[in-house]
């Protein structure tokens, strides 16, 4: 499997939260053939599964998102003017003069630019104010309102940054959703190693859908699934540039992630401390494949394993992921090589899992 050929086809795959199908099909089309059922749910999650040899064994879901934050058509002008609203973390100080996409209400993507003001016309004191979301506007080329509700653009219509992809020096790659086609391509690699390979426990391969909007999705999967243990797949902090060199270890292009700690702080109160025995797990595969894991712990951002450890009477979670420079904006940065290794430790950390491994905190 090509990692980088299979990020660029996702990461050029348009799939706003609450409008994955595009993602979806090709996930349930990448998955299906390396399992013995996949399915894609009512809430629009693929669900994939593969059979252990040994039914004692825990049942294990291994997930990533399929989904990527926008934006959301709000109003929109008697001029042909649109205006938004954020769907999900949007970076406000990288939108003005963005090119985006927006899905028309019959599926199509239109093209459209984040307006700015003309630099020449530009007073001093807002040279360097950074305007909120709820203040800027989409420009399609309309000339009135009439023409864009015609194009199909109807308030509610979901909106991205025009998909890109581009490969960098040696085996980096730049673009959009990085976060987290990452960790879809890294599902699909997962998918191939263990149906050649089958483990003992029985295995679901989960991409789930509305992680950027409240996490939802993994949620209602483990529902129907009811886990023991969950393998959440997503992009790590990465440490390597000067505004954040002092904050965290991780770097791009030295080997995948494992979550340990993450807390969000704000809203929904929640966030998820790794269950030990599966942090242990991942640090003695990685110690067998010979490849470096990072730690990672860090305050301000989720995982959709902060809701998955609450189904049941308790699923046992880890996060697992890969380090990604200059996260939600449209030009993130990722090692591919980083996505093969996560591929190759938790391929090793679900083979490994058996009848005496045990789900439980306090084992």
């Amino acid at each position: 499997m090509n990692i980088a050929a299979l990020m660029e086809d996702f990461m050029l795959t348009e799939a706003v939260s609450g409008y994955e199908m595009k993602m979806a099909t090709k996930m349930h089309a990448q998955l299906q053939s390396v399992a013995d059922h996949a399915y894609i749910d009512r809430a629009g999650n693929t669900i994939a599964r593969i059979d252990g040899t040994d039914s004692e064994a825990p049942v294990t879901m291994v997930f990533a998102h399929v989904d990527q934050l926008g934006f959301i058509v709000r109003k929109i002008e008697q001029n042909g003017l649109i205006q938004i609203d954020r769907l999900g973390g949007i970076p406000e100080k990288v939108l003005p003069a963005l090119q985006v996409s927006i899905r028309t209400i019959d599926g199509e993507y239109l093209p459209g630019v984040i307006a700015i003001k003309a630099h020449h016309a530009t007073p001093p004191e807002e040279k360097y104010k950074v305007d909120f979301v709820t203040n800027l506007f989409i420009d399609i080329g309309a000339e009135s309102r009439a023409q864009v509700t015609e194009a199909g653009i109807r308030i509610g219509c979901p909106v991205c940054y025009k998909p890109s992809f581009t490969q960098l020096a040696g085996s980096l790659v730049s673009g959009t959703a990085v976060d987290n086609r990452g960790g879809c391509a890294a599902l699909v690699g997962i998918g191939e190693a263990l149906f050649k390979e089958r483990p003992k426990a029985t295995t679901y391969l989960v991409a789930p859908v509305w992680e950027e909007f409240n996490l939802r999705g993994a949620m209602l999967a483990a529902r129907q699934i009811k886990p023991d243990i969950a393998v959440c797949m997503d992009v790590a902090l990465s440490g390597d540039t000067p505004d954040l060199a002092a904050k965290y270890d991780t770097a791009v292009s030295h080997g995948p992630t494992v979550g340990l700690y993450n807390f969000h702080g704000r809203g929904t109160l929640n966030g998820t401390i790794a269950h030990h025995g599966l942090y242990r797990l991942a640090l003695s595969s990685a110690e067998r494949l010979g490849i470096n894991l990072q730690e990672f712990a860090a305050l301000g951002m989720l995982t959709d394993n902060a809701y998955v450890q609450l189904e049941g009477a308790y699923t046992a979670c880890v996060d697992m992921g890969f380090p990604a420079r200059y996260t939600h904006s449209p030009i993130e940065i990722c090692d591919t090589r980083d996505i093969e290794q996560l591929v190759s430790v938790v391929s090793m950390m679900v083979s490994r899992i058996d009848r005496e491994f045990s789900p439980r905190r306090f084992a």
